[in-house]
Parts: C-alpha cells; sequence; structure tokens
C-alpha cells in the first residue's frame, strides 16, 4: 500500500441538515390545529419544501459520486472526461447543495478548499527535453501553496544546479493528481506519463530524483517504474531520497540524517524567534516534527531521526508521526516524553517535504484527534504553536537534493545498462584496438591477436573486426540461435584474414565484422559451423585505444601533465604525475586531492591506496600517453562510499 495523503473525513454528514428542515415543518403543521383550511396549504408547502431538501441532496450525492470515481490510484482512459464532469456538477450546484456533498471520499472541501493560487505552480511537463532530462518524483500534494513553494523550490534549485538538463515533474500519487486536475485544471504527469515522454522526446540519459523522505513503499513503487523503461534510454541514474540508505536499526544515522536534523531544527528554532535550538531549551520550548509513519520496514528511519537529534544535543527536539508506525512515535507517546522532560512549551512541525493535508488537518487542524488539539487537552503545556511550511522551502534541504543529484550523475551505476560500470559509448570516429570477450573457451578471438580486436567508429556508429582461430565458424549472427534460422535473418559472412603467429608462422583464418550497440555490454551472438548447427553465446567489446597511440618511449621514468575530468569537480589531482616505462608498458602515479579515496578501477582491475596516512595514492596502468583513460574511484568522503566516473589524461613533459 503507498501512503496517501489521507483527507480526514468528518462523517458528521451535511445530511443532518434534511432531517433539521423536516423536524421545523412537523412543527409547523402541529401549530395549525384540526379541520383548518391552513392545514391543507401547510401540508402542500411542506411536501415541496421535503421535495426540495430531497432533490438538493440527491445533486449533492450525484457530485459525491463523480469525486469518489477519480478518487483513485489509477488513472483510465476515462480519467480526463472524469475529472471535467466532477467539476462542471459542482460548479452547478448552490452554496446550499455544496455543504450536502459526502461520498466514501467526498467532502465539500475537495473543490471548496482555498489551497492558493495553482496558477503560481509549474507544473513542469513541458516538451522539447533534450536528450538530457532530470526528473524530480515526489508523492505530491493538492495543497496549490504548499506545491509551488516547497516541491517547486526543490525543482527550482535543481534546475539552477544543472543548467544543462531539463527538469521535469512526476508525482507518484494518482489520487493528488486527479484532485488537482479536476479542481484548478493543473495537468500533472504521473511516472508513466514522465516516462512516456520522455522518451518521445528522445532523451538518452535520464536522472530521477524523488523528494521522498526515505526508502519507503514510495521509494520502492517508483524504483519499479523506473525499471520498466530502463531498456529505452541510453543512462538510467536513480538518486538517493532525502535521508539517504535506511540502515539496519535505530542507531544507525548518516550525514544525510544529520543534515536534515540540523536544518529543520535550525529553522523551526529560527521562526520560533529563537536564536538557536539551546536557546529555546532555555526557554522550556521543545519542538515536534511530525512525519508521516509508515509500516514498511523502513520506519526505523524514524527512530534513526530521534538518535540524530539527540547526538548533536537537541534534547528539546521529538519526533513523531501522523500513523504512529513506529509505536514510540505516535502521538499520545511522544506527549509524555515532553512531559517527562519537563517542557511547557511545544511547537509543532512537520516533517515532511510538503506542508499538505497532514499539516494543515492532522497536525494543526481544529478536529479533536489533532495532534494540536490532543497536545492542548493534555493539560501539560502553555502553549501549543504550529509551524505549517514544509522540508522543501529550506534552502539547506534544497541543496541536499542538488548534492543527492551531483552524486548520482557522478556514479558509476547505470539502470539502462544493467552494469555497475556504465562505460560510456561516446567513442571519437576513428580505429582502435578493444578486447572482444566471449562466454567460451572454443569460441574466442585466434590467440595471435591475444583476445583483441579492431573497433572502427564512424559516424557513431561502431563495427568490431574479429578474426578466429580457423575457418570452421562459417557465420556469426548479432541475435539468438533461434531467431538466426528465422525467415530473412541477417548473417554475418566471413573474410579471409591472415594471422601472425609469435614464432613467425602465418595462416589464412576466418574474420567477421560485428556491428556494436554498446561498450562493455553484453549481448548475443550466434555461430554456426561447417557441421549445419547454430550455437548460443554471450559476448562483449570493451576498453578502447587509439591505434597508433602506444608507448614507443623507452623503459625509464618520466613525467605527464595529467588532466582530469568527471565527478562534482572538487576533487584534483597532482600535476604533473611521475610515470614509468617497464618493457614498453606505461603506469602512472596518482596522487588526489583527498585522502578519501580507497580504491580506483582501471580496465576492470582494482588498485588499492598505497596511503592511508594521507593522500590516496595510486599506481595505475595506462594503455597510452595523451589518450583518454576511463577509470572509477571509489570515495568515502559522503554517507556512503560512492564509484565515481572521471577521465584521465598524460601528456608528457617534454
Amino acid at each position: 500500500m503507498i501512503d496517501m495523503e489521507c483527507k480526514k473525513k468528518e462523517k458528521n454528514m451535511k445530511k443532518k441538515t434534511l432531517a433539521v428542515l423536516l423536524a421545523c415543518m412537523m412543527t409547523v403543521t402541529a401549530f395549525t390545529g384540526c379541520g383548518n383550511k391552513k392545514e391543507t396549504v401547510t401540508e402542500d408547502v411542506q411536501t415541496e419544501a421535503t421535495e426540495e431538501v430531497v432533490d438538493d441532496q440527491a445533486k449533492a450525492d450525484e457530485v459525491a459520486a463523480l469525486i469518489d470515481a477519480i478518487y483513485v490510484q489509477e488513472r483510465t482512459d476515462d480519467t480526463d472526461e472524469q475529472c471535467a464532469a466532477a467539476k462542471a456538477a459542482w460548479d452547478a450546484l448552490t452554496d446550499a447543495q455544496k455543504e450536502l456533498v459526502s461520498g466514501e471520499n467526498a467532502d465539500p472541501d475537495y473543490f471548496g478548499r482555498d489551497t492558493g493560487d495553482a496558477s503560481k505552480d509549474d507544473s513542469l511537463n513541458e516538451d522539447e527535453i533534450g536528450e538530457n532530462e532530470l526528473l524530480v518524483v515526489s508523492f505530491g500534494t493538492s495543497f496549490n501553496d504548499s506545491r509551488a513553494t516547497d516541491i517547486g523550490g526543490i525543482e527550482k534549485a535543481l534546475q539552477e544546479a544543472n543548467p544543462d538538463w531539463s527538469v521535469r515533474r512526476a508525482f507518484t500519487a494518482q489520487i493528488i493528481i486527479n484532485h488537482v486536475q479536476a479542481r484548478d485544471d493543473e495537468k500533472i504527469d504521473n511516472m508513466d506519463q514522465a516516462l512516456d515522454r520522455a522518451v518521445a522526446n528522445g532523451v538518452k540519459n535520464l536522472v530521477v530524483q524523488p523528494t521522498h523522505l526515505m526508502h519507503g513503499a514510495e521509494y520502492d513503487e517508483l524504483m519499479e517504474a523506473v525499471e520498466k523503461y530502463a531498456d529505452k534510454f541510453e543512462t538510467v541514474r536513480v538518486a538517493e531520497p532525502l535521508l539517504g540508505k535506511v540502515g539496519d536499526d535505530a542507531t544507525v544515522i548518516n550525514a544525510d540524517k544529520e543534515a536534515v536534523a540540523k536544518a529543520v531544527a535550525e529553522e523551526a528554532a529560527k521562526t520560533a524567534g529563537f536564536d538557536s535550538v539551546e536557546a529555546a531549551a532555555e526557554d522550556g520550548t521543545a519542538f515536534v516534527f511530525m512525519g508521516h509513519g509508515t509500516s514498511h520496514t523502513a520506519n526505523v528511519t524514524y527512530d534513526q531521526m530521534q538518535t540524530q537529534m539527540d547526538t548533536l544535543g537537541y534534547t528539546n527536539t521529538f519526533i513523531g508521526t501522523v500513523e504512529g508506525e513506529p509505536e514510540d512515535t505516535a502521538c499520545d507517546v511522544v506527549i509524555e516524553k515532553i512531559k517527562e522532560a519537563g517542557y511547557k512549551k511545544v511547537v509543532l512541525r512537520p516533517l515532511m517535504v510538503v506542508a499538505g493535508d497532514h499539516a494543515n488537518n492532522d497536525m494543526a487542524g481544529d478536529d479533536e484527534d489533532s495532534w494540536k488539539s490532543q497536545f492542548e487537552a493534555s493539560g501539560a503545556f502553555d502553549s501549543v504553536d504550529t509551524q505549517i511550511a514544509g522540508l522543501g522551502r529550506i534552502p539547506a534541504i534544497q541543496q541536499l537534493y542538488v548534492e543527492h543529484t551531483a552524486d548520482a550523475l557522478a556514479s558509476s551505476e547505470n539502470l539502462a545498462k544493467g552494469t555497475a560500470s556504465a562505460i560510456t559509448n561516446e567513442v571519437a570516429d576513428g580505429t582502435y584496438t578493444v578486447d572482444f570477450d566471449t562466454d567460451s573457451t572454443m569460441f574466442h578471438v585466434n590467440e595471435a591477436n591475444d583476445g583483441k580486436g579492431t573497433l572502427t567508429v564512424k559516424n557513431g556508429e561502431m563495427t568490431v573486426h574479429i578474426s578466429l582461430p580457423s575457418k570452421n565458424v562459417v557465420n556469426l549472427f548479432v541475435g539468438t540461435a533461434d531467431d538466426a534460422q528465422k525467415d530473412g535473418a541477417k548473417l554475418l559472412n566471413p573474410t579471409t584474414d591472415t594471422v601472425t603467429y609469435s614464432d613467425g608462422t602465418t595462416e589464412e583464418v576466418y574474420g567477421f565484422d560485428i556491428p556494436v550497440e554498446a561498450l562493455g555490454e553484453e549481448f548475443d551472438l550466434a555461430i554456426i559451423g561447417t557441421k549445419g548447427k547454430w550455437y548460443d553465446h554471450k559476448v562483449s567489446v570493451s576498453n578502447p585505444v587509439k591505434e597508433g597511440e602506444s608507448s614507443d618511449l623507452a623503459d625509464g621514468e618520466y613525467e605527464a601533465e595529467v588532466t582530469l575530468e568527471g565527478g562534482s569537480g572538487k576533487a584534483t589531482v597532482e600535476s604533473p604525475a611521475k610515470i614509468k616505462v617497464t618493457d614498453g608498458k606505461i603506469s602512472a602515479t596518482i596522487v588526489w586531492s583527498s585522502k578519501n579515496y580507497d580504491y580506483m578501477l582501471v580496465d576492470g582491475e582494482k588498485i588499492l591506496n598505497e596511503n592511508e596516512g594521507g593522500n590516496s595514492t595510486f599506481t595505475i596502468p595506462v594503455a597510452a600517453l595523451d589518450t583518454d583513460l576511463e577509470v572509477v574511484g571509489d570515495t568515502t568522503a559522503m554517507s556512503k562510499p560512492h564509484e565515481v566516473d572521471y577521465t584521465l589524461n598524460f601528456k608528457l613533459v617534454k
């Protein structure tokens, strides 16, 4: 079950109006007496009034049914029409009839509550996206002001920080999407709509930034939606939610939780008129940060946030949840905690990205079951105040989302490729030596070529030529053996190659030109031999080195200017770097500006840090000078280790 923006239902239905009117009419009848001519007139008036009231209720019930029909979590082909019909029917009601609207989920507030000016919000559903899209995914809110300020604030910060990427929006709560569309005629994409839009616009690189707090049910559903579309893009990366990884128990905290705890506590203290959280504590004021709560295993996150507050020394801050999950975050439990701590003043503030229905009703509402009412009813506090403001409007929170997006952009994880390497396919036109790997010792490149093939790139299209050990394989097919035998299958025909072995002998063998869609990614390649039977194989092409750029240097030690690209731009490496040539092979000593790199990946080889006491240092192989070398550096400087893609280039100092 997803966590809905639960609208509180006051089942004190307006249908009481009908009973009151009927009672009044009966009273009028009683005063007319028997046998009076006025009795007939009164009965007629009573009948007409009754019919009018019943008719009013019928019209209100019709609108309630239309609202209930769009208060669903699944979009259908009829949704647009249903939203328009519900609003038109509502607009046709009189003010008195609107007060009678009541259904399973319908009430007068659905259309009647003023939540701000929807025109101030940007639904970010434009086309003309370009090749790079940053999709910001939120649960959503029907409160217009909060949507524009909280969610919109995050989106604007992300766009400002990533000017080369098109920021677009998606909501995961169809109930909210329908509500906003029906009431304000503002159309917001759900996940499928947003991803379909990206595909239709030719987006190649997709980064998804959730605004969700944690790795909960909403995040899980988001990942399922993204994975369905992963093969539609060249790269797909999903950034962390606000509070980062969950952790195993309540004691596990991280840098993300610390940043959020500081930001919301300091903002609450400032809004309440204090110089600091500690100053509020001296005044006897406690802050309660109310989250949603969840039955998902990620609910331990709320206890971790309490641990984080305690670790920061914020003794007057308490974490609660609307749903009371986990149990120690329920309202009555939090009240007892604050009473025991001796604080006499309380400020309630949402621990939610948006200040929507929960903040306005469940936290700050006037109903007896709101948190404000429960705190007041306890009689334990001199004052109970509320701050209706979402996390999304706090600059420090916006910056944390910006950092999470930057981490995703720098990460080597790529859902589209199904691999942790995310090797780029943007290879310049030219000829390269590449590794050609297969899944079988029975099918491989001729030993004279040491597992290598020749990659030709022209106008962005890649073809690899390989020489086989003999002439026993007569055709290849890019795909499976079953597909190779279908009518119209395009088989690859052989070339005749001459290979030279280490002892100087030569031999004629068959070679093949094979189209390559992506580097570093396995693909199906079927083979057929002289016996006429097809076999399935998996192959991959990787590690391109431009021909003619291998080292001609004599063995010895040299220096090379080093350029570094990739990552966030904060890390650097020392330049010039020491390089060493041994038996024609080049190695370089890389010294980072940080001590937080624990390993590097170069051509699939994991190389460990050599200098644990100072800046991270690695000795890495270099295929060729003055040629881009794709590497990965694993940094532990963030809340969790991150593998970051970099490009190094070495130019010999003359």
